[in-house]
């Protein structure tokens, strides 16, 4: 499992013309799921989610997680984070999990962080041709990947 996450001020995503999920403050996160992520996985990934501490104190210094914040999360699926480029110019997508594995995944996701938050997950739309918008705040952009824990 792979995913970016931005700190932003504000975030939405659009589908058709239709505003599908928004938030003010928290945190943009886009996911790509592997055909051998588990639940163990992801269940990782959105603790470092809720408890990276990239919002600012009092004093201007990143020491602060989204909880302490109260903010909001807007969690994307993208199966791009898995893009192979090492052979031509066309991406392979060889990588990312088929839409039967990483649908109910990308909703565990979903669910578990509303758990953690107490709070609503805002979405995009599984496999849509989604438009992104966002204002970084920092900016910082944060990757990770489940299969590099080391260094996390």
């Amino acid at each position: 499992m792979r995913a970016v996450i931005q700190r932003v001020t504000q975030a939405s995503c659009t589908v058709d013309h239709i505003i599908t999920g928004e938030i003010e403050h928290g945190l943009l996160i886009f996911i790509g799921i592997e055909e051998t992520d588990t639940e163990d996985d992801m269940k990782w990934m959105a603790q470092k989610f809720v408890n990276l501490r990239i919002f600012s104190d009092e004093n201007g210094l990143m020491n602060k997680s989204i909880q302490d914040v109260g903010g909001q999360i807007l969690l994307i699926s993208q199966f791009t984070l898995f893009a192979q480029t090492k052979k031509g110019n066309r991406p392979s997508f060889i990588r990312a999990a088929r839409p039967d594995i990483a649908i109910p995944m990308y909703n565990s996701m979903s669910n578990y962080l509303s758990e953690l938050l107490n709070k609503k997950i805002e979405l995009g739309i599984f496999g849509a041709d989604m438009k992104i918008d966002l204002r970084n705040d920092g900016p910082v952009t944060i990757v990770m990947n489940t299969r590099d824990k080391d260094n996390y």
